[in-house]
């Protein structure tokens, strides 16, 4: 229901210099009357929108909990579209649940993950891409996630879609005008004029839906595999990339008999490290099934570090690691490790099994020696995209599939007029791209989908 109050704790439930409470729905500025009393002057009903007032915040008793700051701002000059408001309060968590409680009393519900910006994109004030990019910027990790999100919210991947979106719509427009008024003035609907936009627009979505893959790694992460055989240094590596022992390190052999993942920010990138069991023929049972899922890891990964010990021969297990991390057809980076005992020397030679890497670094672990070179190499291998195609990337499935949908409809009207099918049948597939385009930016969505995007939000949000 819109026509209810909703009300959230809007910061996270820790000690904090601030915490911040939310009200968003028809009687929402009432409802902050009845908890906070300005120092000076009228209440918030009588105040000017977007003015912080500085005040007393009561509980559901009448008792003073806060000296705070209150702004208000009235439909449709809000975020939600709708009469909102907002307590800035000390951050402590215990008075901003009396204040939470004293607002429920007034007649506000406890707000749901992601329902103020629900409310805002029904209400028209966001349309879908903006509205995941909000929820992108909440979880961004890296400084070109952030730019990308923000790009995103203010809208670069919206107009991008729209163009597509207009130049088809009037395509549609000038048929159906042709069609309905056929004694009016109106210029012929000419095969060559509508195979020319068809192809455009499809050469427009094509560059849109190659965004994709960059996208999805700037926001969920690259998948990064660290194999190698037991003992080359992998989880010592795992635990320098994060910066604190989350692997267990031993000198005893197959310690690892699991995959391990973390997440990391690595040379302006996130990496989903994935320490993996060492990769030999193995007796024991579990390590066995380490050493497979090991195995699996490379081939969901998107890189790969595949680690031999610089402290020892070069032997088969390490030529076999190399091999593997060869073959799957993704980056890789040879890694030299424990470069602490084995001092500078010539670490890489091509008779090595004869395959070229991404790149080659010699480094240790335990030092860091070396740990800034690895961190260039991944900075170059997924460079951040430039400052202005910021925001113009899709960056996750549902926007891809609905552009493949758009693409593919596009690509069966060119066909149709390639087959000589009538000008009614083309403008059928334009009109089924159009609907999927508009599932992008949710000129038409479904409900579902709505309910899978607002499952990333946050109370509050």
């Amino acid at each position: 229901m819109m026509n209810d109050i909703i009300a959230a704790i809007a910061t996270p439930p820790i000690p904090s210099a601030i915490g911040i409470l939310r009200l968003s729905g028809p009687g929402a500025v009432a409802a902050a009357d009845a908890v906070f009393t300005p120092f000076r002057g009228a209440a918030m009903a009588q105040r000017p929108d977007r003015t912080l007032v500085y005040g007393a915040l009561h509980d559901k008793d009448g008792n003073i909990i806060d000296h705070c700051l209150c702004t208000v701002s009235r439909a449709p000059h809000s975020y939600t579209g709708e009469d909102a408001a907002e307590l800035q309060c000390h951050g402590s968590p215990a008075a901003l649940a009396l204040a939470l409680e004293a607002l429920f009393a007034a007649g506000a519900r406890q707000a749901q993950p992601g329902e103020f910006t629900r409310r805002a994109f029904l209400n028209g004030k966001l349309d879908l891409t903006r509205t995941e990019a909000v929820a992108d910027l909440i979880h961004a990790e890296t400084p070109a996630a952030v730019r990308q999100a923000a790009g995103q919210l203010g809208g670069v991947l919206a107009d991008a879609v729209d163009g597509i979106y207009d130049k088809l719509t009037d395509l549609c427009a000038h048929f159906h005008a042709v069609l309905d008024y056929p004694d009016e003035d109106i210029e012929p609907f000419e095969i060559a004029e509508l195979s020319s936009a068809l192809s455009g627009a499809a050469a427009a979505l094509d560059r849109l839906s190659a965004t994709y893959q960059r996208g999805r790694l700037l926001n969920e992460g690259v998948p990064c595999a660290i194999v190698g055989r037991p003992n080359a240094g992998k989880s010592t590596l795992f635990n320098a990339l994060l910066g604190y022992e989350r692997a267990i390190v031993t000198s005893i052999p197959g310690t690892t008999r699991d995959t391990v993942e973390e997440r990391v920010s690595f040379g302006g990138v996130l990496l989903r490290l994935i320490d993996t069991a060492g990769l030999r023929e193995a007796d024991d049972a579990v390590e066995r099934l380490g050493v497979e899922r090991s195995r699996a890891a490379i081939g969901r990964a998107d890189l790969i570090f595949a680690v031999t010990d610089g402290a020892a021969d070069f032997v088969r297990e390490d030529a076999e690691v190399v091999e593997l991390a060869a073959s799957s057809g993704k980056p890789w980076v040879w890694v030299m490790s424990k470069r602490d005992l084995s001092g500078p020397c010539a670490l890489w030679s091509a008779d090595k099994g004869g395959h070229t890497p991404a790149a080659m670094v010699s480094l240790s672990a335990k030092t860091g020696e070396g740990l800034a070179d690895l961190e260039h190499v991944v900075a170059e291998l997924f460079p951040a995209p430039p400052a202005n195609q910021a925001g113009a990337m899709l960056t996750n499935a549902r926007q891809a599939e609905a552009a493949s949908r758009a693409r593919g409809a596009l690509e069966r009207g060119v066909e149709a007029l390639a087959a000589g099918l009538s000008p009614d049948a083309v403008v059928a597939d334009v009109e089924e791209a159009m609907s999927a385009l508009g599932e992008l930016t949710g000129r038409t969505v479904r409900q579902d989908v709505t309910a899978r995007i607002f499952e990333r939000f946050c109370v509050g949000k």
